[in-house]
């Protein structure tokens, strides 16, 4: 796999229980087809979860159709990264792992953001983020 993360490095797996991402193997990885940009690996909160099932977005109930087997907290699992965004701002934060985080996603939401908002923030954040270290 070639897929970059945000932070320029091979994208690691985000999770495989429940097995994540847009191509239902473990990666927030992207293409053209993947319109909603499933690329933010983000840890389920049960603030985070109800706040998608308000806004329409239900990650909670299962839906064997679509291969989806609902979610809890503690879950890693590739958000569409609009809709992290969408928390985001309204002061609902959903962790964040960066080494899993495709880089595209940088298309909707900034790296400092998501660094604010990391599980996996290296010691020396300056590497990854000079302006805020």
């Amino acid at each position: 796999m070639d897929a970059r993360n945000v932070l320029g490095e091979p994208l690691h797996p985000c999770g495989t229980d429940p097995v994540t991402g847009f191509f239902r193997d473990g990666y927030c990885a992207t293409s053209p087809e993947d319109l909603g940009s499933h690329t933010v690996c983000a840890l389920m909160t049960r603030e985070f979860l109800d706040f998608q099932r308000t806004v329409g977005n239900n990650l909670i109930d299962p839906a064997p159709a679509r291969g989806f087997p609902g979610l809890r907290p503690g879950d890693a699992w590739c958000v569409v990264a609009t809709r992290w965004v969408q928390a985001y701002r309204a002061g609902i934060v959903a962790p964040v792992v960066l080494a899993a985080t495709h880089e595209s996603a940088l298309e909707h939401v900034s790296l400092e953001a998501l660094v604010a908002c990391s599980a996996d923030v290296p010691d020396d954040i300056s590497s990854i983020a000079p302006d805020i270290g």
